[in-house]
């Protein structure tokens, strides 16, 4: 039974480490939020077959997140980036409000490096668009298992090169190109980051890390252990993605998978960091804020409890979600225009 509202315990915001926020709350678990509750219970309810059981094809076509309705931009269109090994496909979204010039976001999309598109976040990149007036351009990096890693990798880095190298093309401001992603979108926004800095281009002024994935070869952690089963993202699943993302077993300790490996935290782009309570991943995320910090990052930490993985995709259902979009794209805003 979930617990009333009136049982819950205060929230108490404290500064740990440089620029990082941490939200202490005494007791145990908040109750699920109850629209949380609803979508799980209703998934549970139409019997679906975990996607590790499905085919890659397969599993990409049940890959549906509840889109509402469509959030009108100012313009999009599909085009491709020249990458290394192929074209790459990107959509690009602009604000409705015209500019000689935009900042941009180069985001990248979540689904375990298996499933997921551009379709699939069409909504999350219209509303970051609006909210932080700003081009996104959405990566439609390639899959595994056709394309193991360091596929992803490659095209997203080479994506947000493009981007800065050709800023003109896109009508953007090169000095003000922030990545972000959501799960494997959000390692892959992480990786970016730190392959940047190490190869001192292209620049980049933010990272927008929802819910990531930070260490794929670590220790389970108390979150892994206690949400591995009944929300939304499994255990089961989370093993199929990176046996279908990775080579060997040796590829979980490159820093290129589980970038909590890189050794130097210094100098990297300040980050939005977003974690839900009752996801597995939660710890490796706000672990991964707190290494930025010790760096001497500029971090904000926020986790939304009574909700689970994906819960950002799922902004059309969830107001919990609403309400991290708009943080996600106010805290942008916020870095592009102050």
């Amino acid at each position: 039974m979930e617990k009333s509202n009136k049982r819950r315990k205060k929230f108490t915001f404290i500064e740990h480490y440089k620029g990082l926020e941490i939200l202490l709350r005494e007791g145990g678990k908040m109750a699920l939020d109850p629209q949380t509750k609803l979508v799980l219970d209703q998934l549970a309810a139409a019997g679906a077959p975990p996607l590790e059981t499905l085919s890659p094809d397969v599993a990409r076509q049940v890959f549906v997140m509840p889109q509402g309705e469509i959030e009108e931009v100012g313009k999009v269109f599909d085009r491709t980036i020249p990458g290394s090994e192929t074209d790459i496909p990107v959509r690009v979204y602009y604000p409705k409000g015209e500019q000689t010039s935009y900042p941009a976001l180069v985001y990248y999309h979540g689904g375990g490096w298996v499933v997921g598109n551009i379709e699939s976040h069409d909504n999350v990149c219209r509303a970051l668009t609006n909210l932080a007036n700003c081009v996104t351009i959405s990566v439609d990096y390639r899959l595994a298992p056709e394309h193991k890693f360091p596929a992803a990798v490659e095209d997203s880095y080479e994506a947000v090169k493009y981007v800065f190298d050709h800023a003109e093309e896109f009508q953007i401001d090169r000095s003000r190109i922030a990545v972000g992603g959501d799960s494997a979108g959000g390692n892959l926004a992480a990786v970016v980051s730190n392959m940047a800095k190490e190869k001192a281009t292209p620049t980049i002024s933010f990272q927008l890390l929802i819910y990531p994935s930070t260490n794929l070869g670590g220790e389970p952690t108390v979150s892994m252990q206690e949400n591995a089963e009944g929300y939304f993202l499994e255990k089961g699943t989370m093993e199929w993605f990176r046996d279908c993302y990775l080579n060997s077993e040796e590829d979980k300790q490159s820093p290129l998978t589980s970038p909590m490996l890189f050794g130097d935290f210094k100098d990297l782009p300040s980050a939005l960091v977003i974690t839900a309570e009752y996801d597995p991943l939660r710890d490796e995320g706000e672990e991964y804020a707190n290494k930025l910090a010790e760096a001497g990052v500029k971090v904000e930490a926020v986790r939304y409890d009574g909700t689970i993985h994906g819960f950002v995709s799922m902004a059309a259902v969830l107001d919990v979600g609403k309400r991290a979009l708009e943080k996600a794209g106010t805290t942008l805003r916020k870095v592009f225009y102050e």
